[in-house]
């Protein structure tokens, strides 16, 4: 689900993607090291890292500036689509099992019209996932398993199927909240350089990306400048940025496997359920 941190860490990312484009291993573009994190600085840690000539970036949301804006219907949105890992070939009479019987899959034959299907569980092999479905046919006529193959003597029309759960999400309400992303430098060039970086580049992003997969809506608001003497070593630039984001219910739910099955029987033209 998309939370107030999930925002705080997204603007955390972009704020170090941009002071850092070659990754944290390598050197800022201010040449300076750059502490960026969630939440208000320790003033004894800031002060240090001002005195060694060290910049701190806070991200910390502004409990003064937000609102419900609730807007949409709660419906489940499917937000990725997956595919199995697990796979049955056909081949008259026989269906071989392979691949990686993963959870959150389910594998089924439709034998001569009667279906049959196993969720796989954890520890499942495609052995293991043949044998359940010659169980579950066996208590009908007649089936054998050997390995990862089923047979099922007799059988007229056997169709082999997988179907993966795939993950779905709900928005149950949406905000709109400010930030306060807040530079911290030991001299005023180095704060005009990390800011304007920063704000140039933020001013480019329409939409935040979330860790649910949800985006927020990237909103700049002021900028605001701190010179008093509250600290001889400390130059201070505020960015207040609001996003509106979605909070969010995240599930799966299974797909349909054999619910559209059907065939045209030569030499007829009209198609035929093999279920119901």
């Amino acid at each position: 689900m998309a939370d107030q941190s999930d925002v705080e860490t997204a603007l955390t990312s972009a704020i170090a993607g941009v002071l850092y484009p070659n990754g944290t291993t390598a050197d800022s573009v201010l040449g300076a090291v750059c502490r960026i994190y969630r939440g208000w600085p320790n003033p004894a840690g800031l002060d240090a890292d001002l005195t060694a000539g060290r910049v701190n970036v806070t991200v910390y949301p502004d409990a003064r500036h937000q609102r419900n804006t609730t807007r949409y219907p709660d419906d489940f949105t499917q937000t990725a689509t997956l595919a199995p890992t697990l796979a049955i070939t056909v081949n008259g009479a026989s269906a071989t099992i392979a691949g990686d019987a993963a959870t959150g899959q389910i594998a089924g034959l439709m034998v001569d019209g009667m279906a049959a299907v196993h969720r796989t569980q954890a520890g499942d092999t495609p052995e293991l996932v043949a044998a359940a479905l010659a169980a579950h046919i066996s208590t009908v006529r007649m089936a054998l398993a050997s390995g990862a193959t089923v047979t099922i003597p007799g059988a007229r029309l056997v169709i082999g199927r997988v179907v993966a759960d795939q993950p779905m999400i709900r928005e149950t309400r949406r905000q709109e909240q400010n930030f306060r992303l807040t530079f911290w430098c030991p001299d005023p060039a180095m704060r005009d350089a990390a800011a304007g970086a920063v704000d140039a580049a933020l001013s480019a992003i329409r939409f935040l990306d979330l860790a649910d997969g949800t985006q927020g809506r990237l909103i700049f608001r002021a900028s605001l400048v701190f010179d008093q003497s509250q600290n001889a070593r400390l130059y201070r630039r505020d960015l207040l940025y609001g996003v509106d984001y979605a909070t969010t219910i995240a599930t799966t739910l299974p797909s349909m496997i054999f619910g559209d099955a059907s065939f045209t029987p030569a030499p007829s033209a009209t198609p035929r359920h093999l279920i119901g």
